[in-house]
């Protein structure tokens, strides 16, 4: 009997196959000495030593270092919306759905919290890639963005109707200042992160309940029309 020939579809699929596991080594041999060495000190060459690959073939599945933590960004997003879907299928309240939350991205991230803090230096910086702002974050930033509305459109409370729209945005950014905090916590196993939490967020659903008494609805345009310049 004559060997037959792979089909193309069959050999496509294949290649492919090989080309992420390539892909995925890289990217997972790059975290895990960021990890080990601090983002400055690791560099592309030192990842494709360390995998096993050519570095120009590092190259071609990765750009730079910068997108080495795009992915981690994104992977870390979405390891964040499945440990917080538990809470989000069981709790009806706005708090709890919002505690859950945070607290799901504080239990996801803190393996990589050393990592993070050498990561943040760069992504401090406001004309860096690596920034929770800029357009190569947009991806995960959206997602998160996303993740909150859930939190909204899951929950029992009402909301005025002309900030419902901009809250999930502003629940991102006060996302954003526990991580900033997070970063920092040098408290064992990040409990005072944990304490800012549970201390904020009863806070913000009060605010977010208030939102709709007739009284605060001038405030409520103020921070609309801030959004809507700051989007400019």
């Amino acid at each position: 009997m004559t060997d037959q020939p792979v089909p193309t579809t069959a050999a496509g699929e294949a290649t492919t196959a090989r080309g992420e596991q390539t892909r995925q080594l890289i990217l997972e041999t790059a975290l895990r000495l960021f990890r080990e060495r601090g983002y400055a000190r690791t560099t592309m060459r030192a990842i494709a030593q360390e995998a096993g690959v050519a570095v120009g073939n590092a190259y071609y599945y990765f750009d730079s270092k910068e997108r080495l933590i795009q992915e981690f960004y994104a992977r870390t997003e979405e390891e964040h919306r499945a440990a917080a879907r538990p809470v989000l299928d069981r709790e009806t309240t706005f708090a709890a759905r919002l505690a859950g939350v945070l607290h799901a991205a504080i239990d996801v991230s803190t393996p990589a919290h050393d990592f993070a803090a050498s990561v943040f230096k760069f992504a401090a910086e406001p004309s860096s890639p690596l920034s929770p702002f800029s357009p190569e974050s947009s991806g995960p930033r959206q997602a998160s963005i996303e993740l909150f509305d859930e939190v909204l459109s899951g929950s029992t409370t009402k909301v005025d109707p002309e900030l419902r729209p901009h809250l999930p945005e502003l629940l991102w950014l006060a996302y954003m200042g526990v991580v900033l905090f997070w970063v920092y916590d040098r408290s064992p196993g990040q409990a005072r992160t944990r304490m800012l939490i549970d201390g904020a967020v009863p806070l913000i659903d009060r605010l977010v309940s208030l939102s709709r008494l007739r009284v605060l609805r001038p405030v409520t345009r103020q921070i609309v029309d801030l959004l809507r310049m700051l989007r400019q």
